[in-house]
């Protein structure tokens, strides 16, 4: 099953004069889990922002291939890319505090005429259609009380990516998924997405500090700094670059 691919083009990003993004040909996907590095203030999050139209870029050229066919989605709305399967975690938690786990899915499931949030709480409809699908993350996880509140922010941080699996995404856009998570946590969330890209074809990007992680789950790795792809290649490839030696992991990682 071929993985989804996003092709961007002279994308370019600034903020108070300073360019923050500025990547001139860059595809994306073109394996199953890829991971995205680089120094604090690299671009990385911005970058991902750009693709799903959560921040607005100030030129430039984003074309989505989700199965094959050629979409442009520069100008779509962030709904619409998400519509279109390009769904992004959060790096900052988000949470509906009065909402338990159960009926937080419930919300991110809903379809447009629920989507006022007082009305998931009377749709039998909507919980008997995602009964199995939620029942089988949160059984998975093994959250402290299903029935209840997230607790941690871990729990909190699962929660948010099940809402994003929860949507059935064809591209995974991950802003540090397992920061926060315990080890047996992370391991179980990277178990799933290796599954997800093997099984149902999935891509996924995965922004994140921990580099043990990065090169134990990517087939590819893209290096950024000052809002540029300054080098791309296997993990293995990656970590020996000098480059990525000494503006990111030190010149004594080599």
């Amino acid at each position: 099953m071929a993985e989804k691919k996003i092709h961007i083009k002279n994308v370019a990003k600034s903020f108070g004069g300073r360019t923050v993004v500025n990547i001139a040909d860059l595809t994306l996907g073109t394996h199953g889990i890829e991971g995205l590095i680089g120094p604090n203030g690299a671009g990385k999050t911005t970058l991902m922002n750009l693709i799903t139209h959560r921040l607005k870029m100030d030129h430039g050229q984003v074309v989505y291939y989700p199965n094959g066919e050629e979409l442009d989605i520069t100008s779509r709305s962030m709904d619409e890319i998400a519509r279109l399967g390009i769904v992004k975690t959060n790096q900052i938690i988000q949470d509906f505090e009065s909402l338990s786990i159960t009926d937080s899915l419930l919300l991110s499931l809903s379809t447009t005429k629920y989507e006022q949030f007082y009305r998931i709480f009377s749709e039998g409809r909507l919980r008997d259609e995602t009964k199995e699908q939620i029942a089988a993350y949160l059984d998975y996880f093994r959250f402290t009380d299903p029935n209840g509140h997230a607790l941690s922010a871990g729990e909190k941080k699962l929660l948010d990516i099940i809402r994003c699996l929860a949507l059935k995404p064809k591209f995974l856009l991950m802003d540090e998924p397992t920061a926060g998570l315990p080890e047996d946590q992370t391991i179980k969330v990277m178990d799933l997405m290796k599954r997800k890209t093997k099984e149902e074809g999935m891509s996924i990007l995965i922004v994140e500090h921990d580099l043990d992680l990065i090169w134990n789950v990517s087939e590819l790795v893209y290096f950024m700094a000052e809002g540029e792809i300054l080098i791309q290649g296997t993990p293995e490839e990656i970590r020996k670059d000098r480059t990525v030696a000494v503006k990111y992991m030190g010149v004594s990682y080599v």
